[in-house]
């Protein structure tokens, strides 16, 4: 029997994707260890990659969603700001919405998929 498809919720735009679960690992990950390193770590990801996708939040939103200080052994360090922390609460709320909403139309895709893929 197959398993059923999990339903993600990726909030788009023009220029791509502004908000989905990467981003919002990350967000998290960063409030937690205060810093863009230790959270792409903590992520298996690496520092460039999680860069890349804070500069992207922050392009996309009208404000910033983190501020970085400049690294070094005694500076650096990251913030997520008040508007960025509720980006990623809004975005959970979605998400969780949009997952139980989908979730009762799981069995039908389910029935189309190959067992084990």
């Amino acid at each position: 029997m197959a398993e059923h498809p999990k339903f993600v919720f990726r909030l788009t735009i023009k220029a791509g994707v502004a908000m989905g679960p990467g981003k919002a690992d990350l967000l998290r990950a960063i409030e937690a260890t205060g810093s863009i390193t230790a959270a792409a770590k903590q992520l298996g990801m690496s520092y460039r990659t999680a860069w890349l996708l804070v500069q992207s939040m922050n392009e996309h939103f009208t404000e910033p969603l983190v501020i970085a200080g400049r690294g070094g052994a005694t500076r650096g360090g990251a913030t997520v700001t008040p508007t960025g922390h509720k980006v990623v609460v809004i975005y959970e709320k979605v998400q969780a919405e949009a997952a139980k909403a989908a979730a009762k139309h799981s069995a039908a895709f389910s029935k189309f998929l190959k067992p084990g893929v």
